[in-house]
């Protein structure tokens, strides 16, 4: 793999412990001979010798990202930045960790690692989410985890159709709908119920939330397909869409959602060693390993 030269640093948003995490970055990043670009933060300490520039300035001209934050911070960035092609290293500040996945006691070891070019490369399949709405361009939305139709008012269900590729479905009176990623898969699909979809699948997962018919499950599609969401009686309730839990559009009747593959990946930078399975296992509480001893009833 090639080594990496500029990095751009983004530190998690209306965080004002993060400084010191930044400041810790940015010196290891210097010390490797990296022109450093930091998005500006106001926790970020003056005087480290780095460039402070928006999030279009890094995506211009870093040729790697490193995210201080959780996954909700790596969601944003991956949201921003996909586009333009810049790969995503995670340090993990937050709870879970299932993106962002290099701890802090490896931050040194990581960095060192990739910036000299060892590491992994991973893309990850993210969506495009059309809010159709009659007489306006549809507007055009990125996700890496999912696109959620869901309603506002707890005390009503909605009432939906699914639709892919012009082809029905079938109608649905739930508490709304998740279309995830395989990425997304291990995220709220995963609480809905869903399946675990390994991130190199080329495919899409549909996830009822509280079905008003117990038959009403899960369906995984092919990724090329095209998803339409179609809210119906939308007046008598609240219905809206979320990407990745961070944007919401509130739809109006007749409002429609398309969902399909982005036409470009998201790229993820692990460290040498990564183990997808192993973070499974230490993220759900999976068994301890191949060889662990049984455990005592």
């Amino acid at each position: 793999m090639s080594p990496f030269s500029c990095v751009g640093v983004i530190g998690k948003r209306r965080d004002p412990q993060i400084g010191a995490g930044l400041a810790r970055v940015c010196s290891i990043l210097r010390g490797l001979g990296c022109t450093v670009l930091v998005e500006r933060h106001e926790a970020l300490p003056a005087g480290l010798g780095v460039e402070i520039v928006d999030r279009g300035g890094l995506a211009a001209r870093a040729g790697l990202a490193v995210i201080l934050g959780g996954d909700g911070t790596l969601l944003d960035a991956g949201r921003s930045l996909a586009a333009a092609g810049i790969p995503l290293l995670g340090i993990n500040l937050g709870r879970l960790g299932f993106m962002a996945d290099v701890p802090p006691d490896r931050l040194d070891e990581a960095l060192g690692a990739v910036v000299a070019g060892h590491y992994e490369a991973e893309p990850r399949l993210i969506l495009e989410a059309r809010l159709v709405r009659a007489g306006q361009p549809p507007r055009l939305l990125t996700a890496v985890n999912d696109v959620v139709l869901r309603n506002q008012a707890s005390i009503r269900m909605l009432e939906f159709e699914t639709w892919m590729n012009e082809q029905f479905i079938s109608s649905h009176r739930a508490d709304g709908m998740i279309v995830a990623s395989p990425t997304g898969s291990t995220a709220y699909a995963l609480s809905g119920g869903g399946p675990l979809l390994h991130p190199s699948l080329a495919a899409i997962v549909l996830v009822p939330i509280c079905p008003h018919t117990l038959s009403d499950r899960p369906i995984v599609v092919p990724a090329d397909a095209q998803l339409r969401l179609v809210a119906r009686g939308v007046e008598r309730t609240q219905a809206s869409v979320t990407l990745d839990g961070q944007i919401a559009e509130v739809l109006e009747p007749g409002d429609s959602v398309e969902i399909r593959r982005a036409a470009y990946p998201l790229t993820l930078i692990h460290p040498p060693g990564y183990d997808y399975f192993g973070i499974l296992r230490d993220k759900l509480r999976w068994g301890r390993g191949p060889h662990a001893p049984a455990e005592r009833v």
